[in-house]
């Protein structure tokens, strides 16, 4: 992107970073549909958001919908009658998933309800309690160490019912039917790093990709962590099987650098074409193994699906002390870093798009290539040297069994000029296009889910 055009992509990524961080949400509730108002809003017209709705008790691989929560407003009063804490100034304020509760206790009793930060006495943590019933506050410490002796007044309005569990999702067809499958989570409040950057990134990754012209078929989700991949993979074995290519975003605003986090096969071609793609920036990034701990990655690369899905972000969680605080606010991420994140992704999109397999149709010898006018085709686009070295890489190595992405990295030339080199053979019929190959393990995992079945309750 050109410095104008970055700018004026950071300002509209942080103004919906802002405008995302409002809604009292968790993984169930209204909350989550607010934010997914949001979301549709601010998508162009033809990008078409499907929310689903998925029952409780709904059985998802090993694990159940949970009850759906909802709040209608959570006060602790203190012995003098005022106002201590109030969950409508800030949600992180009230214990996710906290029960209802009206109580009137002393100070000492009311203490194993409340929860701070004594190493970070003027931030307030994120706390939940999603499937054990608790309820409780959060504040600063230095708050709950002001707090008077006395008698408190409780009051929790919540709701835990027989609901459901709202996720939205996103498809953009392309010519093929083979995905590319980008999710990002919906349920932590209040918070920009963690998580309304993932989500404004992900509007404007599917505002840019309905623009253009897809060879894959895009699908993205805005799901609850954990439990929203979960139900996402149990209601959907016909579409696993189809996924080449899978992103996990969070953490995208963060002054810190760039981090990729393989995918649990460690060499699919979305990690190679993603680490090309942070090598091109020029500047400082973090390529990190898989591991069985972090975001939805974890579900989509474990050992049944096995899919070639990693994660993109910055910082990387608990690792920034504003990590699940009230200082992961506006002041901590900036329009720079959204922008330049979502500058990567694309980037790392268009070589996935661009990544073919090629067969040389002319393998005997080294074809004449000056009198079928390459080097003028493509003479404009880069040196002479890149010119005729992808020409040569692209003819040698283009035997039906390697991708652009291959041939690159073994040449040690830009992506560009090996996809470039690939377009000019193709097109004076030097090369032609191998069709490419399911992957075995998904189509596996597939067919293993193939008999299950979950009640979902779409809405357009």
């Amino acid at each position: 992107m050109s410095t104008t055009e970055s700018d004026v992509v950071g300002h509209r990524l942080y103004d919906l970073v802002a405008a995302l961080m409002p809604p009292m949400r968790s993984i169930t509730g209204n909350g989550v549909r607010a934010t997914l108002d949001l979301v549709r809003a601010a998508l162009p017209a033809q990008v078409p958001l499907t929310v689903h709705e998925v029952p409780t008790g709904t059985p998802v691989l090993d694990w159940t919908i949970p009850r759906e929560w909802n709040v209608a407003g959570a006060r602790l009063i203190g012995p003098d009658g005022r106002v201590v804490l109030d969950a409508a100034d800030n949600p992180l304020h009230l214990l996710g998933y906290s029960i209802p509760m009206r109580a009137r206790m002393p100070l000492a009793e009311l203490r194993h309800h409340l929860y701070s930060m004594p190493d970070r006495p003027d931030w307030v943590p994120y706390r939940t309690s999603y499937y054990n019933d608790a309820w409780g506050f959060c504040l600063t410490d230095r708050q709950l160490a002001a707090l008077p002796d006395g008698e408190y007044q409780v009051e929790i309005d919540t709701s835990l019912t027989e609901g459901s569990l709202t996720y939205g999702e996103i498809v953009l067809p392309g010519t093929s039917d083979e995905e590319f499958l980008v999710t990002t989570h919906l349920c932590h409040p209040a918070m920009a790093n963690d998580n309304s950057s993932g989500i404004a990134v992900a509007i404007e990754l599917a505002a840019a990709l309905a623009a253009r012209t897809r060879r894959y078929t895009y699908r993205l989700l805005f799901i609850p962590g954990t439990i929203g991949s979960i139900t996402w993979l149990a209601l959907n074995p016909g579409v696993i099987g189809r996924i080449r290519h899978g992103l996990v975003l969070t953490g995208l605003g963060d002054r810190g650098a760039p981090t990729y986090k393989r995918s649990r096969r460690g060499d699919a071609i979305i990690d190679r074409a993603t680490a090309r793609a942070l090598a091109e920036t020029g500047r400082p990034h973090r390529i990190v193994d898989f591991s069985p701990y972090g975001y939805d990655e974890r579900q989509f690369c474990s050992p049944g699906f096995d899919l070639p899905v990693g994660r993109f972000g910055r910082s990387q969680h608990g690792e920034y002390p504003e990590y699940h605080t009230s200082a992961d606010n506006l002041e901590f991420v900036t329009p720079e870093s959204l922008a330049d994140s979502f500058s990567i992704l694309r980037r790392t999109i268009e070589i996935c798009e661009a990544d073919r397999v090629w067969r040389n149709t002319s393998p005997y010898g080294e074809p004449q290539l000056g009198r079928r006018g390459l080097y003028r085709s493509i003479g404009a686009t880069m040196n002479r040297a890149s010119i005729e070295m992808g020409l040569l890489w692209v003819l040698n190595l283009a035997d039906g069994t390697r991708g652009l992405l291959d041939i690159a990295e073994r040449a040690d030339l830009p992506f560009d000029a090996v996809a470039n080199a690939a377009d000019a053979l193709a097109g004076v019929g030097l090369l032609v296009e191998e069709p490419s190959v399911a992957g075995a393990s998904a189509s596996l995992a597939a067919a293993s889910l193939a008999g299950a079945s979950a009640a979902s309750v779409v809405i357009g």
